[in-house]
């Protein structure tokens, strides 16, 4: 009862503070701090048969934030810090820059009348500034014709690109060889992720090769050891998470995998639908799901979100978890959806119609946070490669040397915000004792590996 008393009490300071700068319009909560901001990177792409990163020279994460009392203003070219493509299901096009403001509510609103859907194309933003969207790739069933129709090579569907058929294909089944090693691929040239954007060849089952030549990582690395980073926002302003949080939604019960409620039906055919066959599986469509509401406080509603503590909301938030299953592979509906749980406003704009503050991250706020980043250096020891890697998500660039014993530099690389893992190649390396060193600003951590061939 006591330690009640006592979180209750300090419950209220927070609340009573917050209300405080509110008042003064000085506010910086998450919606406001939590955007990767970058005006120097420019990213890289692959293309297909050269697994050697070309440069795009289009600045990656966000460029600039801005609030008011009431929104946040986010300034991107829509690119990331992690190598895209190659795409190689025929896609064309590559990630290009976007030139896009998004607005935000600081202080998002549930909507307590008929839900929103989401729609086809972006439904929110990952804090690096990519766009998300919701489970759909624009294709569907014609009962007419008896075949799939919208999208590349199919006839249009009755209505157009935005009708609401009554079997809409799954992105992530449909278009999995079409996904870069980071799960993302750009429509158009607006690069996106349908899902948790992390890279394939972090996952527990590794369900596609694509990494094997081409690899990449992605915004963050699943950690089954503690809550999942904020990674970005949704059109109606709510936070999105990845796939761990608190097993209780006031904080406690540990780390657990977040769940969805939505299950496969238990069905053989589909009325007015293809037969359910090795082509068009279970699961193919979204409409193959069904919502199946579960008490238990790790399973999500039917928007995929939950009211809950998170670490950035103290005092508790709706969100978002980007689902996965067992094997950390994407679990519809994947982040958002199918409806929003908030009050639902298109988030991209053309401009920016009130006064506003630019948010600038203190020198304080980026040097903390390296002592937070869970870094793994494997394989240790290792023949040919060593990896880097953040279990976690990055707003800082790092600096790692490979040093010997001397300190000698052999290698250096940039691990920047928003990337998870670097490589040294050492095939050419005598076997012995060296030194990982990884520096942000006056801040560096030293890690010894061995090579052992």
């Amino acid at each position: 009862q006591k330690k009640i008393r006592i979180n209750m009490k300090k419950s209220i300071t927070i609340i009573t503070f917050y209300t405080f700068i509110n008042i003064l319009g000085f506010s910086q909560g998450p919606a406001i701090t939590s955007w990767i901001q970058n005006n120097s990177v420019t990213g890289t792409y692959y293309n297909a048969g050269n697994s050697t990163a070309i440069g795009n020279n289009i600045l990656v994460n966000c460029q600039k934030v801005e609030y008011s009392n009431d929104y946040v203003y986010v300034m991107t070219e829509g690119v990331p810090s992690y190598t895209t493509g190659p795409f190689q299901d025929g896609n064309p096009s590559q990630a290009q820059a976007q030139g896009a403001i998004y607005k935000f509510p600081i202080n998002p609103q549930p909507n307590t009348s008929t839900a929103t859907n989401t729609t086809a194309g972006n439904i929110g933003v990952f804090i690096n500034g990519v766009a998300l969207f919701d489970y759909r790739d624009g294709v569907a069933w014609n009962p007419t014709t008896n075949a799939l129709c919208g999208g590349p090579g199919n006839t249009p569907c009755p209505g157009g690109p935005n009708a609401n058929m009554d079997w809409n294909r799954d992105a992530i089944p449909a278009e999995m060889s079409g996904f870069d090693c980071s799960k993302g691929h750009p429509s158009m040239g607006n690069y996106h992720h349908h899902q948790n954007p992390s890279a394939f060849k972090l996952d527990l089952n590794v369900i596609s090769n694509v990494c094997n030549l081409y690899d990449a990582d992605g915004l963050y690395a699943i950690d089954s050891s503690q809550h999942s980073p904020l990674i970005g926002f949704a059109y109606d302003g709510y936070p999105i998470y990845g796939a761990y949080g608190y097993k209780n939604t006031d904080g406690t019960g540990g780390v657990i995998r977040i769940k969805s409620s939505y299950q496969l039906k238990n069905i053989t055919a589909r009325t007015n639908g293809p037969a359910v066959n090795n082509t068009y599986f279970l699961g193919y469509f979204r409409e193959d799901y069904e919502f199946i509401s579960n008490p238990d406080p790790e399973f999500l509603d039917e928007h995929n979100g939950r009211f809950c503590i998170t670490p950035e909301y103290p005092n508790g938030t709706y969100a978002y978890f980007a689902t996965v299953d067992e094997d950390w592979n994407s679990a519809y509906p994947y982040a958002v959806g199918p409806t929003f749980y908030g009050v639902y406003s298109n988030a991209s704009v053309n401009s920016v119609n009130e006064s506003t503050t630019v948010y600038t991250a203190t020198l304080n706020d980026e040097t903390i946070k390296l002592d937070e980043l869970k870094i793994n250096i494997f394989p240790n020891p290792t023949i040919d490669v060593i990896a880097v890697q953040i279990s976690q998500l990055s707003h800082i660039n790092l600096n790692i040397k490979l040093t010997d014993l001397k300190g000698q530099l052999i290698a250096e690389k940039n691990l920047n915000a928003g990337s998870t893992i670097a490589y040294f190649h050492t095939e050419t390396l005598y076997n012995g004792v060296y030194l990982i060193n990884i520096n942000q600003l006056n801040n560096s951590i030293t890690k010894k590996v061995i090579i052992n061939k």
